[in-house]
């Protein structure tokens, strides 16, 4: 289970990771000119875009860095659970813009999240 917690928390951290720095790094009308699948930047400033792109590095490193370190890895599961918040709040605009077609994609990440947290809490803790 251990090796199972590591590869996903891997995943996550690089995905979350990508995504973010690509949110940094180009503007909104850039991020949005990506594809549909980006279309949900419409409801927000670009504020609020870097804020989030923000919010999802500090969780990534929150999932990577405490283990690895081995210090104050308590820390793993909370950066978990913040970012399955991130991802209830991404499932939850698709929802609200009825972007059906893109709302799988959050909750399978959504549910990455809840599995590293509930692994990390409960099932094997650093």
């Amino acid at each position: 289970m251990h090796i199972a917690l590591w590869v996903t928390t891997g995943f996550i951290a690089a995905a979350f990771s990508a995504g973010a720095v690509t949110q940094i790094v180009k503007t909104k009308e850039q991020y949005r000119a990506i594809g549909p699948s980006q279309h949900w930047t419409d409801d927000f400033s670009a504020g609020q875009i870097q804020l989030i792109a923000v919010t999802k590095l500090i969780g990534c490193a929150g999932l990577i860095l405490p283990g690895a370190l081995d210090i104050a890895a308590g820390l793993v599961p909370i950066a978990a659970s913040c970012l399955a918040l991130v991802m209830a709040g991404a499932a939850t605009t698709r929802f609200r813009r009825m972007e059906w077609k893109y709302l799988p994609g959050d909750l399978f990440y959504l549910s990455l999240c809840v599995f590293i947290a509930w692994g990390r809490f409960d099932l094997h803790p650093l």
